[in-house]
């Protein structure tokens, strides 16, 4: 008996060194935490059939097309660490586009930053009001924060509502998905992501840039957060070598609509 358990313990533990978090689950109600197989020798990475269709039904995406060089900037902001200036000017330096993810919290403590993110061309998301668990919410519970969120935006700034969103911590389910097309917001997840969120562990640039290198692939949907300095320091030798490889940059909302129909009471 002692065998199968360590054989099972090994298998664990290569799964997990692979990058691929499987966990069963019901459509509509279980909490599911957003994990793949991460990308290697720019093979595109993947979520699995049952996560894939899922997704489709509910026009969600977390990758571009695999045929085409192109890459998608998105950061999450929950609250400013003082790195968001810099990323924002190396953007501006490198004429790229990305989508900002935000809380409630960011948007109404870091309004003049909210405010240079739209008036330099860059994609507002919605990343809940309040950052709850989204899964453990009612269908209008989780309607409540999206709008609770788009109402704060179009007080504080020149942008009426968003139109794509993302989960906090990526744990959805189903009706979370339902929820937020009902009133016109798509979900967008990503295909590339490290461990960037701890505010005070520094691992220097070239951690960020050797984690970006070390998964990217064609059409891939890149998630940073903002609050590290990694990030700040590392994005711009990522840029540049993306571009010596053939890579060009893209936006979100190229990418958003394909699958989505957004009544026109909705839109932005």
């Amino acid at each position: 008996m002692w065998k199968y358990h360590v054989f099972g313990i090994v298998l664990a533990a290569f799964v997990i060194s692979m990058g691929f978090f499987y966990q069963p689950f019901s459509a509509q109600s279980q909490e599911i935490h957003w994990g793949l197989k991460k990308a290697k020798n720019q093979i595109p990475a993947e979520a699995g059939s049952e996560l894939d269709a899922m997704l489709e039904r509910n026009g969600a995406i977390y990758k571009g097309p695999s045929d085409k060089k192109i890459l998608y900037f998105t950061f999450d902001n929950g609250y400013e660490n003082g790195y968001t200036e810099s990323i924002l000017d190396t953007l501006k330096k490198e004429d790229i586009k990305a989508t900002f993810f935000l809380t409630g919290h960011y948007l109404e403590s870091a309004t003049p930053l909210v405010k240079r993110m739209i008036e330099e061309g860059h994609q507002i998301g919605n990343h809940s009001y309040g950052h709850p668990n989204l899964a453990k919410l009612s269908k209008e519970g989780v309607k409540k924060e999206l709008q609770k969120f788009d109402q704060r935006l179009s007080e504080l700034t020149s942008i009426k509502r968003t139109t794509v969103t993302r989960p906090p911590e990526g744990i959805f389910n189903e009706q979370v998905l339902q929820a937020a097309n009902e009133i016109g917001h798509q979900h967008i997840f990503w295909s590339i992501a490290f461990i960037d969120w701890h505010r005070d562990v520094k691992k220097g640039g070239k951690y960020a840039y050797d984690q970006l290198m070390s998964q990217i692939h064609p059409g891939a949907i890149i998630l940073m957060h903002t609050v590290s300095p990694d990030n700040a320091e590392g994005l711009p030798m990522f840029i540049q070598e993306a571009r010596k490889m053939g890579y060009t940059f893209g936006t979100i909302d190229e990418l958003n609509m394909n699958n989505l129909e957004i009544p026109i009471d909705l839109q932005p």
